[in-house]
């Protein structure tokens, strides 16, 4: 199929926008569009079509036992989609959304049963961007919405990823520019007695626990032996065209990777901070901000990752973060897009 492609960056937006009204009645005929919001861009349907829903599948060549977020325009349609709303999770809301934070909670059964993958809960969250809450408003419908990547590859942080990955494969693209945090939002179980972190993500544990107190985290995102409690956090995720290995030591080991590789015959590209970079010489390199604003370093790594074509390259090094604060978030997504790790002892 075409795929329409409005540029929306310039100009003020809302729901009475022209482009944005046409990727509303596209969505509102079951098509699907992708649209920017302030984690990543995503890539909506009417969350309450299954037909339409499954048309995500596709483009996305995503597993069917990988539940979807739904996104909505505000707190007031969260109740049109949820059993109830726990005094936690109301306390959430107030605090965090709109913004990067997915809350799961009890379905109610509004959503078609391929959001949910069949679970008797919802994933919802409020994206904080104005083109997301412009197309939310004119179509007037919950919009499932995961990234708008081909399953397994780099989530898109620009409009240009997505055409790179969907074009011809849906109906729509909304260009808004490049997005804000990043990384995509952090998923709060919140059906149990503790909320539990499914996915680290824009809003860190110590965000959530300055507001309702003690907050668990997924046994699996400590153990890779552990099976994850959300299904689609088992799938391998955010991997670039070449092999990602991860190089956790200090500048000279790095150096003695990036040579032992090259002698080897390979063409090495290299992601690492504006400290480390300097200190680098590979066929490649690519910055992704400083170790110092790990918030910048999220912001820049899929755009880092998508860098490198595989005829250019033939393994990635990238350095190792911080597990503090966002940090998780991006040692959670470098983990997944690896092939291995290579480590100083």
């Amino acid at each position: 199929m075409e795929t329409k492609y409005w540029n929306v960056e310039e100009t003020h937006i809302d729901k009475n926008d022209t482009h944005i009204i046409e990727a509303a009645e596209l969505l509102k005929r079951q098509e699907v569009v992708a649209f920017p919001t302030e984690t990543v861009y995503g890539l909506g349907a009417d969350a309450t079509n299954e037909q339409a829903v499954q048309r995500i599948f596709s483009a996305k060549g995503r597993p069917a036992d990988n539940p979807l977020i739904v996104h909505l325009a505000n707190k007031h349609q969260i109740q049109e989609v949820v059993e109830d709303i726990p005094a936690v999770a109301h306390q959430l809301i107030d605090h965090f959304l709109p913004g990067p934070l997915t809350l799961i909670l009890k379905s109610n059964g509004a959503c078609a049963g391929n959001v949910t993958a069949g679970l008797s809960t919802v994933a919802i969250r409020i994206p904080d961007h104005p083109v997301a809450k412009a197309v939310l408003e004119a179509c007037d419908l919950p919009l499932a919405a995961p990234s708008a990547n081909r399953s397994g590859k780099p989530s898109p942080t620009t409009a240009q990823h997505v055409y790179d990955d969907l074009q011809e494969r849906i109906a729509g693209i909304l260009d808004g520019g490049p997005t804000g945090v990043g990384v995509e939002s952090t998923v709060l179980d919140c059906s149990g007695d503790i909320p539990v972190i499914l996915r680290p993500g824009g809003v860190t544990k110590q965000d959530l626990e300055a507001v309702i107190g003690e907050v668990a985290v997924d046994g699996a995102l400590q153990n890779e032996q552990e099976k994850p409690k959300s299904p689609g956090m088992k799938y391998t995720h955010y991997a670039p065209e070449a092999p990602l290995w991860l190089i956790e030591g200090d500048v000279d080991f790095f150096r003695d990777q990036i040579q032992t590789l090259k002698q080897a015959g390979n063409k090495v590209g290299v992601i690492a901070s504006t400290e480390l970079a300097p200190s680098l010489s590979a066929d490649w390199v690519e910055t992704c901000g400083s170790r110092q604003d790990l918030r910048q370093v999220a912001e820049q790594l899929y755009n880092a990752l998508r860098a490198f074509h595989p005829e250019e390259m033939d393994v990635i090094l990238c350095e190792t973060f911080p597990k503090e604060g966002v940090g998780e978030a991006i040692m959670n997504r470098l983990t997944k897009a690896a092939t291995q790790k290579v480590t100083q002892t």
